[in-house]
């Protein structure tokens, strides 16, 4: 019987985890597919209903039901456990529990962080305070940066945050303009620069000139924001190699195998996005 998998959100037309779980399942001969799952906040319990029958043997969770989910789901473990964050769901058969786990934040530290020499003595700066912010923060404070700040439009999400990671600096929405030149990495939490969506409605004219910029955005491969700091030769990342180990995680907890990341798949995940 074949195995169904799928990821929750809204919107979700523009998620490539079909392509990429799809993909994996079809190199190591399994017998399951995945699928977008389009739903609203009120069908959460019959999502959770679907994985304690097995319909669904597991999903993954992105905005806006990261946080919503949580209290849907038996337990908690690892890094969902301390940002109370979840990505990635599924049904343990020996504790009879629907799990919630978070692979975002060794997505994060897998794909740019653990590349970067020194955190101990820098500053990073993540604006958003949404679905992954939680995540980012808990990869930066693994990574051991020195300073982590955050900022966001609507600063009680701040400050929410701020229970949570006690040594996180908030900085206001309106200071952005002349703060960003003080941090050595910044990454991009929010929405801003998603393909069809709204743009940062200020430039980063004013940033260190050995600037890390990371944005969670994978579509586009390039927001204009990235474009133009990479034009300024900042280091630049986008959001596909997060996306891409987060996802290697999340296979691994359903099927047990560590699926390989090769330059295939990556062709293949960024002609989807060039299309």
């Amino acid at each position: 019987m074949t195995k169904k998998f799928g990821i929750i959100g809204n919107p979700i037309k523009h998620s490539l985890s079909p392509v990429l779980h799809n993909y994996w399942f079809k190199k190591y001969k399994i017998d399951a597919n995945y699928s977008i799952i389009d739903i609203k906040d009120s069908e959460l319990p019959n999502i959770i209903d679907k994985i304690k029958s097995k319909d669904l043997k597991g999903i993954n969770v992105t905005l806006p039901y990261k946080q919503k989910i949580v209290s849907h789901i038996d337990l908690l473990i690892n890094d969902a456990q301390r940002t109370s964050s979840v990505n990635t769901v599924y049904f343990d058969d020996k504790d009879k529990k629907v799990i919630g786990e978070n692979t975002d934040v060794f997505g994060l530290q897998a794909a740019y962080l653990k590349e970067v020499d020194g955190a101990h003595r820098k500053k990073a700066l993540i604006i958003g305070a949404g679905g992954v912010s939680p995540s980012v923060i808990l990869s930066l404070k693994k990574s051991d940066f020195r300073s982590i700040s955050i900022t966001n439009r609507t600063m009680e999400k701040c400050f929410f945050l701020k229970k949570k990671f006690n040594n996180l600096n908030i900085v206001e929405w309106k200071d952005l303009y002349q703060e960003v030149k003080n941090y050595d990495i910044i990454i991009n939490a929010t929405s801003l620069g998603l393909k069809n969506g709204e743009e940062f409605d200020f430039d980063f004219k004013d940033v260190k000139k050995d600037l890390i910029f990371i944005d969670t955005i994978y579509n586009p491969l390039e927001t204009k924001t990235l474009k133009y700091l990479k034009e300024k030769d900042a280091k630049v990342f986008n959001g596909l190699d997060m996306f891409i180990y987060q996802g290697q995680k999340a296979f691994y907890l359903w099927n047990k195998i560590n699926p390989e990341i090769d330059q295939k798949l990556i062709d293949v995940l960024k002609s989807k996005l060039k299309s």
